[in-house]
C-alpha cells in the first residue's frame, strides 16, 4: 500500500516495513488524530490516498485547534459506519498558556444521516447553538457539550429518543425546554454549571434518571415532579440560590446522595433533614427571613453611598446600605448586618511580596483592599464585589478572592461577574468578618472529600485526569484537592531545545491529612502529546515525583506499575504530591524537568523608557509581559517618544525591581517608593508595572544637553526560588537587567532650591486641607510643580481657572515655562486655602487632565499625612485601638 507524502516517514520506518504513523493512526476502524499535529491534515490525505479503509472507520478523534478543521468536516456525512465522533477542544494554548477552546460553531447538516452513530463529544468548543443535525441521530447514546457558550436547546431535543447520557455543564444554558422531559432512556444528566434560574414540570418524566447534577446555578426552587424520578440515586443541587425544597425527595427509594450544599435554605422539611446523605453545609439554617431587600430585590430602597476618591470611610447601620467607592469596590450591608452603627475605614494596597504570599502559579489581578475594624463580625454575610484586572483568557484557571486572617491567607468561594455597564470584571464573595482581600487567579481547583467508602476525582480542566479512591482507603474522612497544569508540546521542545521531548499535563495533589492513604490511589493521566500505546518506547517513558516547591523531580518509575492504553497511564500511589509523565531519551530527566518547571513559573518581560513629546523631562517607566510591549507601546505613541524596548529578561510574579537614573539625571528623593536613590518596582504580570516620574539635573550643567540613561536592577532574591536561579543571580551583575538610554534637549535646576531669588517669586506659607486628612505644604505644591510640565492650562482649567487667567498668565511670563506652572498652581492655591475640599478638587483635575501620576503622588502625600495624624492622637492616648488590629497589623 503506497504511503502519503509527510505520513509514511514521520518516525524514520516506512521504508524498512515497520508499521508506518499512518498505519498508527488507521488502526481496527479507529482513527486518533487528536493526539497529532496537524491532524485534520492527516485525515483529508487519508482519505485521498486511502478512501477504501477510511470509509469504513468506526471511531474518529480530531482537535477542533486545527486550522483545517473546516474541510475536515466535510468527511464526516461520508463515513457511514462512524460509531464514535469526538471533535475536542483545548489542544492548542493562547499567549497566556491557557488550553483554548477549539473553533467548532457548527456541524454539516449531513452529519445527522449518521445512523450508526452513538457517541459524540463536542467539549471545549465554541457553540452557542446545538447544531441542527445533532436531534437527527437517530442512534445517539451519548451526547457531551460541555464547556461550550450554548444559551438554549433545541425545542425538538426530546427526539434523542435512546440518549441515556448528557452532559453540558460549564455553558450559559438559562431554561430547558419541555421536550426534555421525551428523553425516556437518559440516565445522567449534567447540567451544572449554568445560569438556569427555573426547571420545567417535564423533568419529573424522566423516569431512567440516576444521576442528575444541577449544581453552580441560580435555581431558587426545583418542581416537585422531581419527586416523581423513582430511578434516582444522586442529586446536586449545590452552589444554587434555593430556598426551599420539596418533602418529596425524601420519598425516593434509591436515593443515596442529596448535595444541597451552598444554597439559602433557611429551613428544611424534616424528612430531608434526617436523611444521613443529605449535605447542608454553607446554608443560613435557622435564621430568619430576611427582607425582600436584603436580598437585593429592593436594593434601590436602601441607603446607597458613592463615596469619593479622597474618602476613606462610611459608617453602616443597622438599616443596612450599598456602598461604592470611588475605585470600583461594591459594598452590600443588608439590614441587620450590623445591630450597632459601625464605622469602616478602608484603603487599597500596593501588594508587597514579603506579606502577600502567592503560590507557585498564581497571578494577582487586584491591589490589596483593607477593611477595618479587623475583629468586627456582622450578623449576616457581608457582600463585597472587587473589579480586577481580567486575562483574555481564563479557560484553564479561576478568579477566586483571597483573604488574610493575620495569620495565613485562605480562599474564598468567588462567583465572577460582568458588570453591565462597563464590561468590567468583578469578584464576587461573601464574609462575616473584615481583614485584607485580594483577586487571583490560581489554577482550576478540583476537590472532594474522600471517606472509608472511597470515590472518584477528576479534573474539570482535562476530564481524562483522574483519581480512583478504593473502598478502605481511609479510616477519618479527609478532603483532597486537584490542580491541573497543562504543558505543550511546543512549550517543551522549546524549552528542552529538543523536539523530541514531549510531557503529560502537570498534576498536582494535596490533602489535609498528613497520613498516607491506606490502600494505593489509583490515578489515570494522559500519555504525553504525540505519544500512543501504539507508538510508544516503553523504555523513553518517564513518571516523575516532585515535592512541594518543585525543587526536586524524582523518577519512580521503577518503582510503581505502569499499565499502559491506547491513550493513558494508568498507576498507583498512596503519597500525593507533583506528578508529570516524560517521553524522552535524555538520561538524567529529573534535573531537566526541574528546570523546565522553574521556568514555567517565569515570564517574559521587556522594559521601556518613554519621554513625553511636550515635555521630555517627564519620562514613563513601565515592565511588559512581551505580549503585550507592541500593543501598549501603539497607545502612547501620540503622546511619547524614546529608544526601542530592551531585550527580553525573564522574571517570577511577585519579584522586586528597581529603576536608576544614571550619568547626569536624578529624581526626587523624598519620593515614598524611592530606596537609595533608586525607584522600587514590584512585578506583577496582570498589574501596571508602570510609573511616570520627573528627572532633573544639576544646576552647574543648566542649559546643556544630556545623555543619561536608566538601568533595570534586580531587588533581594525572592523567598522560595528555585536553587538553580537563585545562584544565577548571585554574581557580580547578576542584578543588572538592562538600560536603556534618557536624553535632555535642556536642563533644569531643581525647584524648591532657593525658589524666591531665582524664579522671582515669594510665597507665604500655605497648609491646603488639615491635620486630620492631611495637609499639602509649600514644599509640596513645588514637589508638584516640578511634575505639570506643558499640561498646565489644562489643569489650570480643571482646576477651576478662568480662559483669561489663562491665557495672563501665558503672556506675563511667556518666556519662562518655569514662571507660568508656579503662577497659575499658586495663584490657585491661595484662593482656595480656605476651602476644605480643595486638596480632593486637586486630585481631581490632575486625573481629568491625564495626569494620573501626579494624582497617585497627591494621595500618597496625603496619606502619609493621615498616618502622622492618627499616630500623634494615639501617642496623646485620645484613640484607643482595638486589639484584635494589633495584632493582625503585627502579623503582617
Amino acid at each position: 500500500m503506497a504511503e502519503l507524502p509527510g505520513l509514511g516517514d514521520e518516525h524514520g520506518e516506512g521504508a524498512s516495513g515497520a508499521p508506518t504513523l499512518a498505519d498508527c493512526c488507521l488502526a481496527d476502524n479507529r482513527l486518533n488524530l487528536d493526539v497529532y499535529p496537524a491532524g485534520c491534515r492527516r485525515l483529508l490525505q487519508l482519505f485521498e490516498g486511502r478512501r477504501a479503509e477510511v470509509v469504513q472507520v468506526e471511531f474518529l478523534r480530531l482537535s477542533t485547534n486545527d486550522r483545517l478543521l473546516g474541510a475536515a468536516l466535510g468527511v464526516l456525512p461520508r463515513l457511514k459506519h462512524l460509531k464514535s465522533l469526538v471533535l475536542k477542544g483545548g489542544h492548542a494554548r493562547d499567549e497566556f498558556g491557557s488550553c483554548q477552546h477549539g473553533s467548532l460553531t457548527s456541524l454539516p447538516p449531513d452529519v445527522g444521516s449518521l445512523r450508526c452513530l452513538t457517541h459524540l463529544d463536542l467539549s471545549f468548543n465554541s457553540l452557542s447553538t446545538l447544531p441542527s443535525c445533532i436531534p437527527r441521530l437517530p442512534s445517539l447514546r451519548v451526547l457531551s457539550v460541555s464547556h461550550n457558550s450554548l444559551v438554549a436547546l433545541p425545542e425538538d431535543f426530546g427526539s434523542l429518543s435512546k440518549l441515556t447520557f448528557f452532559s453540558a455543564m460549564k455553558n450559559q444554558l438559562m431554561d430547558l425546554p419541555q421536550s426534555i422531559g421525551d428523553l425516556a432512556a437518559l440516565k445522567d444528566l449534567d447540567l451544572s454549571e449554568n445560569a438556569l434560574e427555573a426547571l420545567p414540570e417535564e423533568v419529573g418524566n424522566l423516569h431512567s434518571c440516576t444521576q442528575l447534577d444541577l449544581s453552580g446555578n441560580r435555581l431558587s426552587s426545583i418542581p416537585d415532579s422531581v419527586g416523581n424520578l423513582k430511578a434516582l440515586r444522586q442529586l446536586h443541587l449545590h452552589s444554587n440560590l434555593l430556598v426551599t425544597v420539596p418533602a418529596s425527595l425524601a420519598s425516593l427509594p434509591n436515593l443515596s446522595r442529596l448535595d444541597l450544599r451552598n444554597n439559602c435554605l433557611r429551613a428544611v422539611p424534616p424528612e430531608i433533614q434526617t436523611l444521613p446523605f443529605v449535605h447542608l453545609r454553607g446554608n443560613p439554617l435557622g435564621e430568619t427571613e430576611p427582607s425582600p431587600q436584603a436580598e437585593g430585590s429592593s436594593a434601590t430602597e436602601l441607603q446607597r453611598l458613592f463615596l469619593a476618591s479622597g474618602e476613606d470611610s462610611f459608617t453602616v447601620t443597622s438599616e443596612g446600605c450599598e456602598v461604592i467607592l470611588a475605585c470600583g469596590i461594591h459594598f452590600y450591608f443588608p439590614p441587620g448586618a450590623a445591630s450597632d452603627p459601625v464605622r469602616i475605614d478602608f484603603r487599597t494596597l500596593e501588594p508587597d511580596p514579603r506579606w502577600v504570599k502567592l503560590r507557585h502559579h498564581d497571578v494577582l489581578l487586584s491591589r490589596v483592599l483593607e477593611l477595618q475594624p479587623h475583629g468586627v463580625t456582622f450578623q449576616q454575610e457581608v457582600q463585597i464585589w472587587m473589579p480586577y484586572a481580567s486575562p483574555q483568557s481564563l479557560q484553564q484557571r479561576e478568579v477566586v478572592v483571597r483573604t488574610f486572617s493575620g495569620h495565613s491567607w485562605s480562599d474564598l468561594r468567588t462567583q465572577v461577574e460582568q458588570e453591565t455597564k462597563s464590561k468590567k470584571h468583578v469578584a464576587h464573595c461573601r464574609v462575616l468578618h473584615f481583614s485584607w482581600f485580594l483577586v487571583v487567579s490560581r489554577l482550576v481547583q478540583n476537590e472532594c472529600q474522600v471517606s472509608t467508602e472511597g470515590t472518584l476525582l477528576f479534573s474539570s480542566v482535562d476530564p481524562s485526569i483522574k483519581v480512583t479512591f478504593p473502598p478502605g482507603v481511609t479510616e477519618e474522612t479527609r478532603s483532597v484537592k486537584l490542580q491541573v497544569l497543562p504543558v505543550s508540546a511546543e512549550e517543551i521542545a522549546e524549552l528542552t531545545a529538543d523536539a523530541g521531548c514531549r510531557a503529560s499535563p502537570l498534576l498536582c495533589l494535596s490533602q489535609d491529612s498528613l497520613v498516607d492513604f491506606l490502600k494505593p490511589v489509583r490515578i489515570q493521566l494522559p500519555l504525553p502529546f504525540g505519544v500512543t500505546g501504539l507508538n510508544l518506547d516503553r523504555s523513553r517513558l518517564h513518571l516523575l515525583r516532585g515535592d512541594v516547591q518543585g525543587q526536586t523531580w524524582d523518577d519512580i518509575t521503577s518503582q510503581v506499575v505502569l499499565e499502559l492504553t491506547h491513550l493513558y497511564a494508568v498507576f498507583e500511589v498512596t503519597h500525593f504530591s507533583w506528578y508529570w509523565l516524560w517521553y524522552t531519551t535524555k538520561t538524567y530527566i529529573g534535573g531537566i524537568a526541574k528546570k523546565v518547571y522553574e521556568r514555567l513559573r517565569m515570564y517574559q518581560v521587556n522594559f521601556i523608557a518613554l519621554q513625553r513629546k511636550k515635555d521630555p523631562e517627564q519620562v514613563l517607566l513601565q515592565c511588559l509581559p512581551k505580549h503585550k510591549v507592541d500593543s501598549v507601546l501603539k497607545k502612547l505613541q501620540d503622546r511619547y517618544r524614546g529608544p526601542e524596548p530592551s531585550d527580553m529578561v525573564e522574571m517570577f510574579e511577585g519579584e522586586q525591581f528597581f529603576a536608576a537614573f544614571e550619568r547626569g539625571i536624578s529624581i526626587d528623593m523624598d519620593r515614598p517608593d524611592c530606596v537609595d536613590g533608586r525607584l522600587s518596582f514590584i512585578f506583577y504580570s496582570h498589574l501596571k508595572n508602570m510609573k511616570e516620574i520627573y528627572v532633573t539635573s544639576p544646576v552647574d550643567r543648566k542649559g546643556q544637553a544630556v545623555k543619561g540613561q536608566v538601568s533595570f536592577y534586580r531587588g533581594a532574591v525572592p523567598e522560595s526560588i528555585p536553587e538553580e536561579a537563585s545562584r544565577r543571580r548571585k554574581g557580580p551583575d547578576s542584578l543588572w537587567l538592562a538600560t536603556l538610554p534618557i536624553k535632555l534637549p535642556r536642563l533644569k535646576p531643581r525647584w524648591g532650591e532657593n525658589p524666591s531669588p531665582q524664579n522671582g517669586f515669594s510665597f507665604s506659607p500655605l497648609n491646603l486641607g488639615n491635620a486630620e486628612t492631611g495637609y499639602l505644604t509649600q514644599a509640596n505644591l513645588l514637589s508638584i510643580a516640578r511634575r505639570v510640565g506643558a499640561d498646565w492650562q489644562t489643569i489650570g482649567l480643571n482646576l477651576g481657572l478662568t480662559y483669561q487667567q489663562i491665557e495672563r498668565i501665558g503672556y506675563n511670563h511667556r518666556e519662562d515655562l518655569d514662571k507660568q506652572i508656579l503662577d497659575m498652581l499658586f495663584s490657585w492655591a491661595q484662593q482656595n486655602a480656605e476651602d476644605p475640599d480643595c486638596v480632593s478638587k486637586l486630585i481631581k483635575a490632575m486625573k481629568e487632565s491625564g495626569r494620573q501620576d501626579i494624582a497617585d503622588e497627591v494621595e500618597s502625600i496625603i496619606e502619609l499625612g493621615r498616618h502622622k495624624y492618627r499616630e500623634s492622637i494615639r501617642r496623646v492616648g485620645l484613640e484607643q485601638e482595638s486589639s484584635t488590629e494589633d495584632s493582625a497589623t503585627a502579623a503582617m
